[in-house]
């Protein structure tokens, strides 16, 4: 994962972002939390994913590092489908999210476990005792934007958190971009998705990586809608082990438990919502990728 920086003026803002399309092997050190007084300038950190079949091998596998912030005690998606464009979905990715994250979490669900070894300084880590779905919201009073900024998927984020009524970590609010519109740059930049903390709510850009093909997941595994659920997954099991990044659990070369595993060994996980592509994520407790744990 390589490690970008934008510039933002926020309250209390630590982020970091997850994309597939640079360089895997060029990471940057693991940056400081990022927590600073309310108004003052900070930086974003995005960290950057190689699309499928581009990656560099690592040089050697490295664990995770505890940094001193939060994990999600109780994680919960919220997935807010962004745009009135949604009033059409031909290709029923709605039902095809809906569907993955009302499976993870459940007891049939052995692959979000792996997250439960990671603690945080309260001395507990992430419990699953059910679907890790909060929610879905279709936000179609307008349309959403062809090129939204990250400031505005940031926003988007916080409407989704003031639809619920959530806010704070454990709050993982999924905005979910329609066919055709090119959030934060999407695909043109070369990420899939990423996850990022705004001093509110934990949030992913999540966009249509249909639009993308086969380089963000399409056809990986079972059918055209793989990418939803792998890089979905992807950004999911990332947030519940650093929703705030990095402040959470990192490795020493600046990557997330998902980056460590990205596009390795890519299999469908059974849940009783249906059959979902995923990749591995990283334990500590084997020392490498797994899907179970």
């Amino acid at each position: 994962m390589q490690l970008k920086h934008i510039g933002r003026v926020v309250a209390v803002c630590a982020a970091a972002a997850l994309a597939l399309g640079a360089t895997a092997g060029a990471n940057a050190a693991v940056p400081s939390s990022g927590h600073t007084a309310a108004t003052a300038k900070v930086h974003i950190h995005k960290f950057v994913m190689p699309r499928r079949g581009t990656a560099k091998p690592h040089a050697a596998a490295s664990n995770l590092i505890y940094g001193g912030g939060p994990v999600e005690h109780n994680p919960k998606v919220y997935l807010v489908f962004w745009g009135s464009q949604w009033d059409s979905d031909a290709n029923g990715v709605q039902s095809y999210l809906t569907n993955f994250f009302s499976g993870v979490g459940t007891g049939s669900d052995n692959w979000s476990t792996i997250m439960s070894q990671y603690a945080d300084n309260s001395g507990s880590g992430p419990a699953f005792g059910g679907s890790v779905l909060g929610g879905t919201w279709v936000d179609n009073g307008s349309a959403a934007p062809g090129n939204a900024s990250q400031n505005d998927i940031s926003n988007e984020a916080d409407n989704g958190a003031a639809h619920f009524g959530v806010s704070g970590p454990d709050a993982d609010v999924f905005v979910v971009s329609p066919s055709g519109t090119s959030p934060d740059g999407f695909p043109n930049t070369g990420f899939c998705a990423w996850h990022s903390w705004n001093g509110n709510v934990a949030f992913t850009n999540m966009p249509y990586v249909l639009d993308a093909g086969s380089s963000c997941g399409a056809n990986s595994v079972r059918n055209q809608l793989d990418g939803f659920s792998i890089v979905g997954g992807h950004e999911y099991a990332e947030a519940v082990t650093d929703p705030e990044p990095s402040s959470g659990w990192v490795a020493s070369d600046g990557e997330e438990n998902g980056d460590l595993c990205a596009w390795m060994n890519l299999t469908a996980l059974n849940l009783p919502t249906g059959s979902f592509a995923i990749q591995p994520t990283w334990s500590n407790a084997v020392g490498g990728c797994a899907t179970s744990g």
